[in-house]
């Protein structure tokens, strides 16, 4: 299967960018990762997300959100900050957020 990208969002639009350092597939993480998934799909104006990571442990997500009320809805999410909560001290060796507006954007798909 091809990765697909978030691609053909009309801007302005917001990011959250999530770098970490983590260990390997810590216990319960994918488990909290994949309801994690599903909260932040039923918030109103999430657009979607990209994640990647390094064998050696480091990782990048980015999710899009139409505007700052939906990516804060995101972010005072109670289960959401429960596990971000239980990331700090079980999880991550560290990490960062990042929160941007876009004002252009533009993609690239080979047919």
């Amino acid at each position: 299967m091809t990765p697909k990208l978030v691609a053909d969002i009309e801007p302005p639009y917001y990011t959250a960018v999530f770098t970490s350092v983590r260990p390997e597939a810590p216990e319960g993480y994918a488990e909290t990762a994949v309801r994690m998934r599903e909260i932040v799909g039923a918030v109103p104006g999430f657009l979607g997300y990209e994640t990647a990571r390094t064998p050696g442990g480091i990782g990048i997500s980015v999710a899009y959100f139409r505007d700052l009320e939906s990516l804060d809805a995101w972010r005072l999410d109670t289960e959401h900050q429960a596990a971000k909560a239980y990331g700090r001290e079980h999880w991550y060796d560290s990490f960062s957020v990042h929160i941007g507006k876009v004002e252009r954007s533009y993609s690239y798909e080979r047919e």
